[in-house]
């Protein structure tokens, strides 16, 4: 849980002046508490979920739970760190709002060089407390309980949104699609010529995979790849990938949509994320219960060669 905010550990505030809009506290932190709720202030051992943009001073965004789907969770300690953004949230309550600049230097131990392409003074938190559950006087079981009761209520609500944002993006783009038994939705663009694949087939195909909100996460295609929000990998080769059918070496929504598809096919799978990455997400960069989309074009099929050596069958300790 804390691994998800390593960068923002909590810190003691020694208020002083005001500049621009912004009252400044001790190491340098700024901030600016823009929605201020009537209710309780978070007090150290508390439960809160937040909704975290990280922005440099060009206004870029750097990083968002937004991106993720949902909010980041946190137990509020006390420590004795000067000028981390944390530190602003015991002066919050549920649903207030803030912006906090933090002082890049301040970030890392003395004599640590700061990231490549980190530039300016200050780094940029927009703040939203999504969620607090005070700790009071509750036992510790008590409180466990009502922190799995708010994950498990999160967990239902992006179920519950997964259909209508596959519906709406179906709907935005005018595709036409044929949903499966599995709720994988597909529409071929382009048919291709001969038999289908099937399971066992080696399927040689380009493709790009983008979220429902466009943004592309993967791609063999070099042009498409350009568009991913991390530094494109110098040694990767951008060439055709190679997969086995139904062997279970990619997501489910591979396997079952490319039976669908023959040599020269092209198509556009929407895949929902009981047929991608689940609960789990990817990398960063695959939200939880995030639904994806897929162009891909079958360039050829390689039929299994019969007369290749069989693999051998493993050995099962204790059986002969």
């Amino acid at each position: 849980m804390r691994k998800n905010l390593t960068i923002i550990a909590i810190a003691a505030l020694g208020f002083a002046s005001c500049k621009g809009g912004f009252k400044q506290a001790e190491g340098g932190l700024l901030y600016n508490i823009r929605t201020d709720k009537s209710g309780p202030l978070v007090k150290p051992g508390d439960f809160i979920s937040l909704n975290l943009t990280l922005k440099n001073e060009g206004d870029s965004v750097i990083g968002s739970t937004y991106d993720q789907g949902r909010p980041a969770p946190q137990i509020v300690e006390k420590t004795t760190r000067k000028g981390d953004v944390t530190s602003i949230f015991t002066l919050l309550s549920e649903g207030d709002s803030a912006t906090v600049k933090v002082n890049i230097d301040s970030m890392f131990k003395k004599g640590a060089p700061r990231p490549p392409g980190l530039k300016g003074k200050y780094i940029i938190y927009e703040i939203k407390v999504d969620k607090v559950i005070e700790r009071g006087n509750s036992t510790e079981a008590v409180f466990q309980a009502h922190i799995t009761d708010y994950f498990k209520a999160q967990v239902d609500r992006m179920k519950k949104a997964e259909p209508v944002k596959m519906k709406k993006y179906v709907e935005d783009k005018k595709l036409k699609v044929t949903t499966t038994a599995s709720g994988l939705q597909y529409e071929i663009t382009k048919q291709g010529t001969g038999p289908n694949l099937v399971n066992g087939d080696t399927a040689v195909v380009n493709y790009t995979g983008s979220l429902l909100n466009g943004d592309v996460f993967d791609s063999s295609v070099k042009e498409d790849a350009k568009k991913i929000k991390r530094a494109m990998d110098p040694a990767r080769k951008y060439e055709p990938y190679r997969f086995a059918v139904g062997s279970g070496t990619v997501i489910r929504g591979w396997d079952e949509g490319f039976l669908l598809l023959n040599k020269g096919s092209k198509a556009t799978l929407v895949i929902p994320s009981e047929l991608g990455w689940g609960e789990q997400g990817s990398q960063g960069m695959i939200p939880a219960f995030a639904p994806v989309v897929f162009t891909v074009e079958v360039l050829d099929i390689i039929k299994p060669d019969p007369n290749a050596p069989k693999p051998a069958q493993p050995t099962i300790p204790g059986v002969r």
